[in-house]
């Protein structure tokens, strides 16, 4: 089953390390992802810089209800 996926001269344990490798770096690149994010809040809640969630949603249902009217056919 995995001997199918094999590069042309690849061994299982090469593959087996890259694989291991290549997870590592995904998780190690989401930690600093989600540590990035968490700071962000952070300085958001403290300086009180962030705009409301409704108000970002209503500018994006406005901007949507533009882009259909846009789009709808228009009656001659």
């Amino acid at each position: 089953m995995v001997e199918g996926v094999l590069a042309q001269g690849e061994s299982l344990s090469q593959f087996v390390e890259s694989a291991v490798r290549e997870t590592v770096l995904k998780r190690k690149n989401q930690a600093e992802f989600v540590r990035r994010g968490i700071a962000a809040i952070e300085v958001t809640k403290r300086t009180g810089s962030g705009i409301a969630a409704e108000v970002v949603i209503a500018k994006l249902e406005a901007k949507l209800a533009a882009a259909k009217l846009a789009q709808a056919p228009r009656k001659q």
